[in-house]
Order: C-alpha cells, then sequence, then structure tokens
C-alpha cells in the first residue's frame, strides 16, 4: 500500500476482493428452530415425510363421491362425521361425510362441496346444490412437500417462513453456521455518548456518537455477536492497543471513523503495524474512505467516520461479507428499475448512491440534501438510487433503485 498512488477502486472490484477474503466460518451450532430466523443451515433440510400426509378437506363442508351426485334432487344421508386430527371409514355409497378443513379424505370420496353449496334437510339429509368436480376443494397428499424431497438448502439464510416449513416436517432443531464474532469501536476525541453530557453542555466541537447506536443494530441483525469497545481516543498507541485487544476473540474488527487520511487518523497505520491494509479507498459517494485489512487472524473493516458514509458502506459492503462469512453465496442486494420524478443535472465522477423514496405516484423523489454527514436522508428514505459515475438524472429516467428492506432484511 506504499508507494507511488494508486487509484480508486471501483465498487465492483473492491466487493470482489472482499468476498474473495471471506471464508466461510468453521463451526456448526445445533439451534432451536424456534430461535433460527436469520441464521443460515449448514446442512440441507430432507424431508422424511410427505406434506400433507394423506389427501384432505381444503373446506368445511361434505365429502362426496361426484357419481352419486348426477341427480342433484336426491339428499344423501350423513354416513360420518370427520374432525381435522381424525379419520374416516370407507364412504358408504350414496351417503355423504361432513368434514371440516384439514381432516383427511375418506376413501370413495372424490370432492367436497363447501357446506355454504348444501342444505341440511328436516330429518338431517344433506342436499347438494352445485355439481362438484372430481378434486375440488381437495388438498393433495404431498401437494406441499414429497418424501424425500429438499426443502432448504446448505447456506441459505432462513426467514419465518423456512423456519415453518421445516417446522412441518417435524425439525425441531436445525444446523447452522456459527454466529461471527465482531468487534466495534469508533475513533474520535470529538465523539461524546448519548447521556454521557446534556446537549446544552456540548463543548464546541463534538458530538454524540450515532454510528456507534446504527451499526451496532445492523450487525445483530446480521446475527452476529456484538463486543461494543466503545470510543477510542485519536492516539496511534490507544488504537493499537483496541486492535490488538479486538484481535483475540473475534473474526471481525470493525471501525468508524479515522480510516481518512488527516494527521489523527490513525487507523491505516495502526492496521499496518500489527497486519495488512489490502483495500484503500472506493470510488463511491458516499463512502471513499473504506478499509479492509487483517490485524492477526481477525480481518479488519474500518467504515467513514460521516454517519451516511458509514450507513451506506456497510449495506453495500459489510452486509455482503458477513452472509459470505456465514456461507451464504447469492450476497447480492436486488435492485428494481423505478421511473425518477426529480432531476440531477451535475454528474460525480464516482458512482454514487443518492438516498431517495417512492412516491405515491409509483415514481422516486430524492432527499434534497445528499450530504454523507445527514442522517436523516437515511431515515426519511426507503432505499438508494444507484447512479453510475458520469451520469446525469432526468425527470422520468429508468434508474437502478435498491430498498432498505432489501438490505436491512
Amino acid at each position: 500500500m506504499n508507494g507511488a498512488k494508486q487509484p480508486l477502486k471501483s465498487l465492483d472490484d473492491a466487493l470482489t476482493q472482499l468476498l474473495g477474503y471471506a471464508e466461510p466460518l468453521t463451526g456448526v451450532e445445533q439451534v432451536s428452530t424456534f430461535a433460527a430466523d436469520g441464521r443460515v443451515l449448514m446442512c440441507d433440510v430432507v424431508s422424511a415425510l410427505q406434506v400433507p400426509p394423506h389427501d384432505n378437506s381444503s373446506m368445511d363442508g361434505y365429502a362426496v363421491r361426484c357419481a352419486d351426485l348426477a341427480d342433484l334432487k336426491q339428499p344423501l344421508p350423513v354416513s360420518q362425521r370427520i374432525a381435522a386430527g381424525s379419520a374416516g371409514s370407507a364412504l358408504a355409497p350414496m351417503s355423504v361425510a361432513r368434514i371440516f378443513t384439514g381432516a383427511p379424505m375418506p376413501a370413495g370420496a372424490d370432492a367436497v362441496v363447501m357446506q355454504e353449496d348444501c342444505v341440511v334437510q328436516p330429518d338431517g339429509q344433506v342436499l347438494v346444490q352445485v355439481a362438484p368436480q372430481p378434486g375440488q376443494w381437495l388438498r393433495r397428499a404431498g401437494e406441499d412437500i414429497l418424501l424425500g424431497a429438499k426443502i432448504l438448502s446448505k447456506g441459505e439464510r432462513l426467514t419465518p417462513a423456512s423456519l415453518g416449513l421445516a417446522a412441518s416436517i417435524g425439525m425441531n432443531q436445525l444446523s447452522v453456521a456459527r454466529c461471527p464474532r465482531v468487534a466495534l469501536f469508533s475513533s474520535g476525541d470529538e465523539l461524546v455518548m448519548p447521556g454521557d453530557v446534556p446537549a446544552e453542555q456540548m463543548q464546541p466541537g463534538a458530538l454524540y456518537n450515532s454510528n456507534r447506536f446504527f451499526l451496532r443494530a445492523l450487525l445483530q441483525r446480521m446475527g452476529c455477536e456484538v463486543s461494543d469497545l466503545g470510543i477510542v481516543p485519536d492516539r496511534f498507541e490507544a488504537t493499537v492497543a483496541a486492535l490488538q485487544d479486538a484481535a483475540q476473540q473475534h473474526d471481525l474488527i470493525l471501525t468508524s471513523g479515522g480510516v481518512s487520511v488527516g494527521e489523527e487518523d490513525h487507523i491505516k497505520p495502526a492496521v499496518q503495524s500489527l497486519g495488512q491494509l489490502d483495500l484503500w479507498q472506493i470510488a463511491m459517494k458516499p463512502g471513499k474512505p473504506f478499509a479492509y485489512g487483517r490485524v492477526a487472524d481477525a480481518h479488519f473493516i474500518g467504515l467513514p467516520g460521516n454517519p451516511v458514509s458509514s450507513f451506506v458502506t456497510f449495506l453495500l459492503l459489510v452486509r455482503p461479507f458477513l452472509l459470505r462469512l456465514q456461507g451464504v453465496f447469492d450476497v447480492a442486494p436486488k435492485f428494481i428499475a423505478v421511473n425518477t420524478h426529480f432531476t440531477m443535472a451535475r454528474a460525480d465522477k464516482r458512482r454514487e448512491f443518492l438516498r431517495a423514496k417512492r412516491n405515491a405516484a409509483g415514481g422516486l423523489d430524492v432527499f434534497a440534501n445528499q450530504s454523507s454527514g445527514v442522517l436523516t436522508s437515511a431515515v426519511w428514505g426507503d432505499g438508494l438510487v444507484d447512479n453510475p459515475a458520469g451520469c446525469t438524472i432526468a425527470a422520468g429516467d429508468s434508474v437502478r433503485f435498491i430498498p432498505f428492506s432489501e438490505l436491512l432484511a
């Protein structure tokens, strides 16, 4: 990293390089299916049964044999009653079975007539008013899951629906990747923790440490075990000591601030004194001062100090890195094409990520102030416009929009 000034690396190249360093963590944990939301599977889940196990009714009504209903004017007797969780006997000829949603179909029955299409006669017999078709209102055995089917794949990040699917085949525990252990600290003498100093007593130049709050929350959303090491003073020796301590028991050291090129930015020389720095500065806006390296056996990622820069670089670079550490292969966020309802006449030489929001007309509005220090833009917006370097935007243009719902899932 020494010598002549290196050109800024593109975001795509930086991400490719970063993911190349993200060897999946070793270690598997068995966790309750209840507690597995957001975790990453370490083995395929294969069903030892079919779901549903039997043909069953999808309606409250009457199980019938369609051939018995050639004459809709003839009421038929109710030969049995079948509730969910019970099993009936074979359907007697020229009869119907009272059946409830989820109950197994009796042998011989080939359709269900919902109760709204039937009239119960005074003598208890049932008059079917609408001729059924074979298979009507039935859930076929195995239509959801077949015996031996792979229902979830290794490397898949589990969702609430995934947990329900696993439970439907009897899985009360799942094998998942262990959680990444992440040490988090901020750098900057200007930083003050909320609650330590009242707003009216803040000194000139002091700032409340907002980055620490959203970075910790983002890490926890990613399933990480977070060690919050607080605020490290703007001194080289203190930075070295913090990095050495963090490298002992963590997979990743994540810092905020101190990765620029000022005299009080000590992260870069401190990392180089202890290990190596492989990535330094990216051609993106916001987020140019991004760094990756190693300290002993721990990965190191340094994020910019400006809050929007820190927020955006986490979403676009740290998030996929953490997913890959947990064994997820498909880490690229999904974008959608949306038409703009704003104009940006001045192109930037870097790839720019604009905080924007869908409006009632289905188009995109952009936050007026795109400064990297204006965290309000990330709260107001519901996603990022990915605008290539050198491109202007006219109202009505189709742009790539990455919703925050995709990046914060």
